[in-house]
């Protein structure tokens, strides 16, 4: 079954100088989950230092995108490799915030540098 305007997830990576960045478009969900771990999991393998996911693009996240966020930010930590969120639109950071993680993640601005700046 389709849905009129619905896009069909995907998740596009584009290298970059600072870090390579993981965007997902669409639902980011527990049936969606497991692939943008993969891509992320397959980056950091491949000797990628620096990980950005961005969520600009994302129409929807439940608790299991909010696990994958909290768990790569572990690695963060863990392994001394770098992972930040470009934050996503208000419906994505209002979830963050409700769920009370807004403040635990690494953030960059669109522009692709650091930024200590949420949302």
């Amino acid at each position: 079954m389709s849905f009129p305007g619905l896009e069909p997830f995907r998740c596009e990576v584009e290298p970059d100088r600072e870090a390579v960045r993981v965007r997902p478009v669409g639902e980011l969900d527990l049936a969606t989950v497991p692939g943008v771990d993969a891509q992320l999991a397959e980056l950091w393998a491949a000797g990628f230092a620096s990980l950005v996911l961005d969520l600009r693009a994302v129409t929807f996240l439940d608790s299991s995108g909010l696990a994958l966020l909290l768990e790569w930010n572990a690695h963060n930590v863990e392994c001394g490799m770098s992972f930040a969120v470009i934050p996503g639109p208000a419906l994505v950071r209002r979830v963050l915030q409700t769920a009370g993680v807004a403040d635990r993640l690494t953030y960059w601005s669109p522009t692709g540098s650091p930024s200590a700046a949420y949302g």
